[in-house]
């Protein structure tokens, strides 16, 4: 993994965190534009028919609809937390209420977040959690792992299975055999086990 790529992906993890959702989408169609793909992009399909056979052939564009439909959500959340209501409330018919018909999870998430609008004080409301720092978190760490995906990396660090595999690993050696040993995982180094 190069550190360009690091960059980017940290660019838009930055844009999310920061609730500038449009930026983090535009980041993210740079880097891949099938990342993103919905369901309303299958709306202008392009169909192929091979001559020989007279087969159908329609490209899958619909790559990650949850992933589409959380970010949506989490620009209907940053309209909400601006006092852009009659946007928000316009957005939400447009983007997200299509989405949600297709998905009973998506309608569900969809009511729940819409609820943001019925309460004078939404932070003291059941919903108020999604006007935290923990909802941008939540749906940036899920861009992030989808950006990763793409790229054909791993989603979550090695080197925390690395280290649990390395304990394992010694502590069933433990009972077998004398060997070097790592004590502290913080400098690597290897110790005698018999000291």
């Amino acid at each position: 993994m190069d550190l360009a790529t690091i960059a980017d992906r940290m660019a838009v993890k930055k844009a999310v965190q920061n609730g500038n959702v449009e930026d983090a989408i535009e980041k993210v169609n740079d880097l891949n534009p099938e990342i993103l793909r919905s369901n309303k992009s299958t709306l202008v399909i392009d169909i192929w028919m091979i001559e020989d056979t007279g087969q159908l052939i329609t490209p899958i564009l619909d790559t990650n609809p949850q992933l589409f439909f959380h970010l949506q959500q989490q620009r209907f959340i940053e309209l909400t937390r601006n006092g852009k209501v009659e946007e928000a409330l316009e957005f939400a018919q447009e983007e997200l209420a299509p989405r949600a018909e297709e998905n009973q999870g998506f309608l569900e998430e969809l009511e729940r977040t819409v609820s943001l609008l019925v309460f004078d004080d939404v932070t003291n409301s059941p919903v108020g959690e999604l006007l935290g720092v923990g909802q941008r978190l939540k749906t940036a760490s899920e861009v992030n792992a989808a950006i990763l995906t793409s790229q054909s990396h791993e989603k979550d660090p090695k080197l925390p299975s690395l280290l649990k595999m390395l304990i394992w690993a010694q502590n069933k050696l433990d009972e077998k055999a004398i060997y070097p040993r790592i004590n502290d995982l913080s400098t690597a180094t290897l110790e005698d086990s018999t000291a």
